[in-house]
This record gives C-alpha cells, structure tokens and sequence, in this order.
C-alpha cells in the first residue's frame, strides 16, 4: 500500500464507512449505530425501519447471558440487512449516578454483571460475522459536557470498576472493536491516551482489535495515532488525511506505528468480510416474525415485579382502568444515537385489548409526562435554501411527517451544505380543544415558529446553548397562542444552521399542546372508581432518557406522583406500571397494591408488558441497579459539585470503588429496593450449599453448589447470585461484590443444584503501587441468595498465603 492508501483507511470516507482502496480491491467497511437495532446509515429520525430491541438496562435486568447471546445473533441479522459489517455497541458504562440520562443505554451500576452481559452480547454478534465495538472506553457516566469533561478516576476504582466490562470483552469474548469515549480520563482525552490504549489496552490485555473514536471524539493527528487510535469517524478526515501524511513525513508519527494501524483496519475487514465485499449498498427492513417474538419474550423477562399483594396477574373478568401518560403511548426506546425507525410500536393499551379485548378496558390519560411539547405530526413541506438567510428560491423542496429534523452529513440530496444552508417547514394544525396552546421549538441552530404569520417562539434571537441535541442545541422555548377548537392554523417554521461546537449536526423539534389541568386528574379518578383494577402506566420518554442530557433528579416528572396517589384513595387495587431508564422516588409506595418497572423493552413493548400484567409470561427480571429512596442517597450525590455534575471541566469519582450496592452497604443504608431485587409469580428456596475449596490455595478457584426449588404453584424463575466478603483486608474493601450468578427456569415443585464457579479475581484487589491483583491471606465468606440484601446462604474459606495476579 502506498503512504496515502494506508492514511485513507484511518479516517472515515462518510458517517458510517471507511473509504474502500480501488487499486488493490479493498472493499468498503461499513458501519451502524446500535445498541438495541441497527439504524442503518440514515438519521436518528426516519430512514429505513429496523427492528427495535428492549434498551441496555432491560437486557440488564434479565441476567440471563444466554438471551442476551440470542439478541447479539439476532442484531447480527439486523446489521447485515443494513449492508454494514458492525454494530456500534454494546455500551457498558456504569451506572454511577441514578440520574446519568444514557443509563438506560448500560447494563448496570456492577461492573461484573455488565462484563458477562457484554460478553454473550459480543459473542452472539460476533458469532455471526458482525464485528461489535464495545464503548465507551473508559469514564463516561455522565452526559454533561461529555465531550470536554475530565473524568477524575483513581487507577484502583478504573480497574476493579469501569474496566472491568472492556476487560472481559476482550479477554473473554475477544471483541474486534473499542469504541474511545468523548471524555478525558484525568487530563487527557481518552482518543490520545497511551496509557489507555496502549498499555492497558494492547500490552496488558493483548487486544489486537481496532479502537475508533466516537464521532468527532477525536482531536489530533500524531497524538491519536501514536498512542493507539486507529480510525478516526466520522469522515471526511479532519485530522488525519493529508495531516496524518505531513506528520509521518516529518517524524511525527513512525512508518512502523502507521502500519500497526493499518495492519489492525485489515484485519478488521478480514474477520467482518467487508475486504472483499464488493456489493451494492442496500439497506433493508426485515420485519422477521423470530424477532417480534424474541423482542416480546425478553421484554417479559426484562420486567421487574418489586411490589405484588396479589392485584397481579390480572383476572381475566376484571374490568380494568387503563390511566396515565404512557398507556397509549408506545415508549419503546430511549433517546439519542440509539433512536432508530422501528418496524412498528405496540403501546400497553393495544397490548391489553389484544388479551383482554377492549369491552373489559376504559381509559383516561390524567396527566403528561413530555419533557417537551407534543411533537407536531402531519404531512409538511420543506424549501431548503444553500444559504443560511433564507435568500432566494428553494434548491430543493421535500417533505416530511412531522415537525423534527435532524440534518446531518448529507442534506436536501446534496443540493446544499449540511453545515451551512436554512429551511422553512410549512405545517397545519387543527386543535381538538379550545384554549391556550403551549408552542415550543429546541433547535441545534436558529429557529423559529409562526402560526398564522405570528411569530410565537423564538430560538433565534437569543439563542443560547442548552440540553438537547447532544448539547448541541438549546433548551426549549416556548411561547403561547389562543387556538379554537377545529380550526387549522398554519404553522412556519424557519431554521438556519449556526457554528457547531463538537458535533457537526443540524436540527430541530416544534411542537404544540394544551397543558393537563385538575380536569385530567379528575376524569382518571372517576375511571379508577369505576373499575376493578386500576392500572396506571407513568414513568418517563427518550426525551428524558437520552444521550447528551443528564436528568434533574428522580422525582416523576410532570403531576404523575399526584396522579398515582388520586387513583390510589380511588381504586385500593391499583398497579403501578413504570417505565424509565433507571430508578424513580416512589413517595406513593404504600398506597398501590402493584409496582411492575418495564423500562424500554422495545417495539413489542405493549404485547410484552400485557404478558407480564396478564401473567401468560413471568416477570423474569432483576433489578441491576439499586433503587435508593431518594435522589440524594445515591453515590454521586454531593454538595461539591465536582463530585457531580462537574465543575471546571472536572467531574471527581470521590466515591472511588463504592458504587451502588457498595455504597449502600458501606453507610448502612436501606434503600427503596435493592440490587438485584424482584419478584414472581412463583417462590424460590435456595438451600444446601456446599463449597469445594481444595484449589483455593493453590490457585485460587472455588465452586459453590446450592439447591434451588420452585416452591410455588406454577413455574417461574430466579437468579442464584454469589457474593464474596473479605473479612479482613489491608485496604478498604466493599463489604460484598457480586461474582458469579446464575439464571434458573424451574416447574413448579421442581429441584435443581446450581454450581457457581468462582477464580482467584474473584477474591483480588487492585494494589496500585504493587501494579497487580492481590488476594491476600485470612478468611473470606460466600453469601448466596436472591437478591443482595436476601442472602441466607453463607461459607467461609480460608487462605494462609497471598496470591499476586498479573494484570
């Protein structure tokens, strides 16, 4: 390969692909946006449809490794109908803190389970062809200004906490991608650092994969490149190309670390097939029926059952309540570079009618739960113009289905610059009600919103950097106009793009609605009176949930607590059915008789939580983060606010290795509900446990067998979770950690032994200094049960020598 062919292979052609090299017959590679589908290479909005899979933090709360291998294979398929060769995923950063708004998009706050998760994941992907690129490596669990932010983390809380999932993904399930963070890692940016990429990374671990910066995570030439970036993304290159040639011309980079770069591309495209795949780009949307019916049973197995005084499972004469916010309203996903056009969405009233039929069921929505103004929807004609005036006749006029847009690398069929041109959006909206109307627009670049030629809500003007967008936009504005019911107003808005600050995107959302009242609350009421079972859907949105904006807190947002309660002193029998990306405060627990938590399951969401609620499938999940009472409990929570959100471009990982449960255990606290928490249909016993330790001294490994019986009525499911304690430790040490689980399927009345297998890492600490893995001398007890805080089973064994391990 000539010096130009080689650098042309370091940075992206496009968005999605790395140029192909026509003279030696190198084919294109290929890219997609996951984690829960494969968007294929259009926008976060439209473009091909794609089958959507429950988020991260459901595929969590499953704990079940061998679905999560069926959901990579599955995925794999979903990659190859996008003519792309990998998946951008799985993402396993830690759940530091309840209100980080991309939890929904990881495991969970323990860096074990998260690690076996990421491993079945990648094999099931991986087993099929499709490269994965496990991210974000390492220290994004935050989404504030995460593209600038120093994450200050202490070597021992990075190894034994947040590097633990790429170690496994490396070590055992050998993934030929790493994606770097947008973040630094104690001063550096992740994309330039050495000792991250190379020396933990490639000599520690003996990866031989590719790492990839995030898109436009990268900021150097021969800082990147030499200390073990291989591409750059997206394309055009900005700091390789000609640059990355300059710099190895002038010593600055060496023939020799150039070519362990390319050599790494090429053996990528080897092991995905894209070295040779000199096919037309298509791209596909396969509605499979094996997939509809593995997104709805892992939706069921993702539910967490945390309260059940016996309104669950639904008798099949109840006449039913079907309230709030989320119960016609398929929330499926998440927001942000996980967003894909879904096959279709099933919302839990279709789910319901569909088995219980609709003469059983009434309805009221009795509040909102939008972070933004209800979306504008119909069909709309957009001019777009090459300058960022509106000057001059259109160079283009499309049209779109609702009044979103996210313009980003190839716009309006090329006719204009995708970082510098304008548009005007011509829309109608008729109210169904009389009254004041809220109008909102949030917009990365100026934009504003008229109706009926009155200007109502101006983002451009002021514009002023906010929330949205990946931080590239501003918060919304919102203005307000008197509409008649039946009506139809014209709606305008005009947009233009404006200098970017990291992200090079441009977009925007309008949308228009009348605000909730007592009226709402009141009708719900009279609903849930009404009836013999009041189910109430609330929780939270991908507007909430999303990439690029952190949540406020863990309140519901919106009047839901209210809600929830009014329908309570209503209704004795009411269930609550929640769907967020992590934990909300509950101030209503004890008035419902039901809290069922269904995060995001995906497009089957309704069908998939109807199971669960009519009990034709068991609520299979475990909670795999810790639902703490309130906000200020959790870890992160601090009143230095370098702690959390950040402060001078630093966020400081003060709690060091006590996270979640950790830290729970560590204050003694009793949180709402924790780790590893749920219930059944069913109950579980496990008993007779027996260890053999005869190789503990020698190398570490132990086996732990118990008995596990199905000791109720019908046949159900339950995780067998091993926990370790270090009795006494020369360093502070949690007082558990999780190391080995198992997910066990049982019929009623039914016996099995489980044998959970633990290595010397299960007993180790990080010694800084020392630079390896001790497990140290004296005693350490095995804890065993259903949950962390249900652990009836325990052991100690003995060592009477250290153990050093090699990182």
């Amino acid at each position: 390969m000539t010096l130009e062919e080689k650098v042309s292979i370091l940075s992206g052609e496009d968005f999605w692909s790395v140029p192909a090299v026509a003279r030696l017959g190198i084919g294109k590679l290929r890219v997609t946006d996951g984690p829960n589908g494969a968007r294929g290479g259009g926008s976060l909005i439209g473009g091909v449809k794609s089958a959507s899979f429950p988020v991260g933090i459901a595929i969590g709360a499953t704990w079940n490794v061998a679905l999560v291998e069926e959901i990579g294979a599955a995925l794999a398929d979903e990659v190859k109908s996008k003519g792309a060769h990998m998946l951008l995923a799985p993402t396993v950063n830690i759940h530091r803190s309840v209100t980080n708004g991309r939890n929904f998009e990881c495991y969970s706050e323990d860096p074990f389970l998260s690690a076996e998760l990421a491993v079945g994941y990648i094999k099931g992907l991986q087993g099929q062809g499709i490269g994965a690129t496990i991210k974000h490596f390492v220290g994004n669990e935050s989404e504030i200004e995460r593209t600038t932010m120093s994450s200050e983390i202490d070597e021992r809380s990075l190894r034994e906490i947040y590097l633990i999932p790429f170690e496994w993904a490396v070590k055992k399930a050998g993934t030929w991608g790493v994606m770097s963070s947008y973040n630094r890692l104690n001063g550096t940016f992740t994309s330039e650092h050495n000792w991250l990429l190379t020396t933990v990374l490639r000599n520690e671990w003996g990866y031989d994969g590719i790492v990839m910066s995030d898109w436009f995570g990268s900021h150097s030439t021969a800082e990147t490149i030499n200390a073990g970036l291989d591409l750059e993304m997206p394309g055009p290159a900005r700091d390789r190309g000609q640059k990355l040639i300059d710099a190895v011309n002038a010593g600055a980079v060496s023939a020799e670390t150039l070519d362990k770069r390319v050599t790494a591309m090429l053996r990528l495209m080897e092991r995905v097939g894209s070295l040779d795949d000199h096919r037309p780009h298509q791209e596909q949307a396969n509605d499979r029926p094996e997939h509809r019916a593995l997104i709805r049973r892992a939706g069921a197995e993702a539910a967490v059952l945390l309260k059940n005084n016996g309104a669950l499972p639904l008798k099949p004469e109840s006449r039913v309540a079907v309230i709030g916010p989320n119960a016609k309203r398929a929330q499926i996903m998440g927001g942000g570079s996980a967003q894909l056009n879904a096959h279709y969405r099933v919302s839990p009233w279709e789910g319901l009618v569909a088995q219980l039929g609709e003469d059983q069921l009434s309805y009221a929505v009795g509040c909102g739960n939008d972070r933004f103004e209800p979306l504008l929807r119909g069909t709309m004609t957009v001019e777009y113009f090459a300058n960022e005036k509106l000057a001059g006749e259109p160079v283009h006029i499309g049209t779109q289905e609702d009044a979103q847009a996210f313009w980003i690398g190839h716009v309006a069929d090329g006719k204009v610059d995708p970082l510098h041109f304008s548009a005007r959006v011509r829309a109608t909206y008729t109210p169904e009600k009389s009254g004041t109307h809220r109008v909102g627009i949030y917009s990365a670049g100026f934009a504003k919103v008229f109706v009926d030629g009155k200007l109502v809500a101006d983002a451009w003007t002021s514009w002023t950097k906010g929330r949205t967008f990946f931080e590239e936009g501003c918060d919304e504005v919102v203005g307000t106009a008197d509409l008649e019911a039946g009506r139809t107003y014209d709606v305008t808005i005009e947009f233009a793009t404006k200098h970017f600050a990291t992200l090079g995107l441009a977009a925007f959302a309008c949308g228009i609605g009348l605000p909730f009242g007592d009226a709402d609350i009141a009708e719900a009421v009279r609903t849930a009176r009404n009836a013999d079972v009041a189910v109430v859907f609330i929780g939270r949105n991908g507007e909430w949930d999303t990439e690029g904006s952190d949540l406020p807190g863990i309140e519901l947002p919106g009047r839901q607590n209210e809600l929830v309660a009014a329908v309570a002193q209503a209704n004795p029998n009411t269930v609550v059915v929640l769907q967020t990306g992590g934990p909300v405060e509950m101030p209503w627990i004890n008035s419902v008789r039901v809290v069922v938590q269904t995060w995001y399951p995906g497009q089957e969401a309704g069908n998939a939580i109807a199971d669960v609620l009519t009990g034709s499938a068991e609520p299979g999940g475990r909670l795999p983060q810790t639902f703490p009472v309130r906000w200020s409990d959790n870890p992160a929570h601090s009143q230095d606010r370098e702690v959390y959100p950040g402060l001078e471009g630093k966020v400081r990982y003060e709690e060091g290795i006590f996270v979640g449960y950790r830290h729970y255990d560590r204050l003694g606290m009793t949180p709402l509900y924790p780790f590893g928490f749920g219930l059944g249909y069913t109950t579980f016993s496990v008993s007779d446990l027996t260890v053999d330790d005869r190789g503990f001294e020698a190398d570490g490994n132990v086996t732990a067998t118990v008995t596990v019986t199905n000791t109720g009525a019908r046949a159900g499911s339950t995780v067998v979770q091993l926990y370790v304690s270090d009795t006494e430790s020369s360093s502070p040490r949690p007082a558990k950690e999780l190391k080995a689980f198992a997910k066990v399927a049982l019929e009623a009345g039914e016996s099995r032994q489980v044998t959970l297998t633990l290595d010397a890492r299960s007993f180790a600490f990080f010694r800084t200094e020392a630079k390896h893995w001790l497990v140290e001398s004296g005693d350490f007890t095995l804890r065993i049960g259903q949950s962390s805080a249900d652990l009836p089973l325990t052991a100690t064994i003995k060592r009477s020598t250290i153990l050093m391990l090699p990182v």
